[in-house]
């Protein structure tokens, strides 16, 4: 019997999703407002985790922690990319602490747009930015007062 099912297209090959996930890690970097950006970074490496096209490696110090406190990261392995994420209690039980962070490694260059970027990587999580632009409208939806004049009523 045929398969029928929607075959895997080429945009969710493991490449093809660190190459993406490159991208939006990049500019969430220098992005006016980067939770979004970083919230579909963290979700989509979390879905290839658990896909089996990503793999955690261990523990690294955080470069920038905050409040300066001694903070890790988790080191995962995505194709030929490595990134990191924050850790859960289950990290810190598993995995090997590999120290500080080496400098030398770098990812490879990507030349994939942030608008190619994201929408491949909302397309593989199911995640969309409209969530986020519609909670913003109805947080900006401020009404002048209405003064009225001494001895007008109110109602």
């Amino acid at each position: 019997m045929r398969n029928t099912s929607k075959n895997t297209p080429s945009s969710t090959s493991v490449n093809t999703l660190s190459q993406a996930i490159f991208t939006v890690n990049r500019h969430a970097k220098t992005a006016g407002n980067p939770k979004y950006l970083y919230a579909l970074k963290k979700r989509a490496l979390t879905k290839m985790i658990r896909e089996g096209k990503a793999k955690k490696i261990g523990l690294h110090f955080s470069k920038n922690p905050k409040f300066s406190q001694q903070q890790s990261d988790v080191l995962v392995d995505c194709g030929e990319y490595t990134f990191h994420i924050p850790p859960t209690k289950e990290d810190f039980k598993q995995l090997p602490h590999l120290g500080t962070l080496d400098q030398s490694l770098r990812n490879p260059r990507s030349r994939m747009g942030l608008q190619q970027a994201k929408s491949i990587l909302e397309d593989y999580t199911g995640m969309s930015d409209t969530d986020d632009k519609h909670k913003k409208q109805g947080k900006n939806s401020y009404q002048k007062p209405v003064f009225k004049k001494l001895g007008d009523s109110f109602f």
